[in-house]
């Protein structure tokens, strides 16, 4: 019997092994879940990025949808859908409002100078804090916010063509035929 202890053992860990292996084929190892998803946004009082005596709260972005876009200058993802978003933020349909995380402003401004500006907005949030309430991971991250300031959307990481045809589209274009 002790023979054979050695052999359990390693066929134990062959079927664990596959386990593991069938576990990753039938669900996405990058989907995080966001129990905001359907709720309220987190209350939010902000600077602009370029004037920081002026800010803006989610009550000042009422009324209209929007997609927040987390970003920052140290952010090597956020420098891989920056094209993306400036290609494609003008035809979204919605307003496009950049948070800018846990950045030095020059920082953010020199980066935004070198790569351009595709928001129609920019808050600033450098010690990071609001981000905790919105539950950021890290940047890129994206929300999708109706007129209702409810979430629709989140996604992590940086928004590719190919997240914005097959996912962030078709959530903006669901969420714009539901509004009144």
């Amino acid at each position: 019997m002790s023979r054979l202890l050695p052999f359990i053992g390693f066929m134990l860990l062959v079927g664990l092994f596959g386990f593991g292996i069938w576990w990753n084929t039938q669900h996405d190892p990058n989907a995080i879940p966001t129990p905001l998803l359907n709720k309220p946004a987190p209350e939010f009082n902000l600077p602009k990025l370029y004037e920081p005596a002026q800010t803006v709260s989610k009550a000042d972005l009422l009324g209209r949808p929007y997609l927040l876009n987390v970003f920052a200058s140290w952010c090597i993802e956020c420098g891989v859908e920056h094209p993306v978003l400036t290609a494609e933020g003008p035809t979204l349909g919605v307003e496009l409002v950049g948070y800018n995380y846990k950045d030095a402003p020059d920082d953010a401004k020199g980066w935004l100078a070198k790569h351009g500006n595709p928001y129609n907005l920019l808050i600033a949030d450098e010690p990071g804090h609001t981000a905790i309430d919105f539950g950021v991971y890290g940047a890129p991250e994206s929300f999708l916010i109706d007129a209702k300031g409810v979430i629709r959307y989140k996604h992590i990481g940086p928004l590719t063509p190919e997240v914005m045809a097959k996912e962030l589209k078709p959530a903006i274009a669901a969420m714009l035929k539901e509004a009144p």
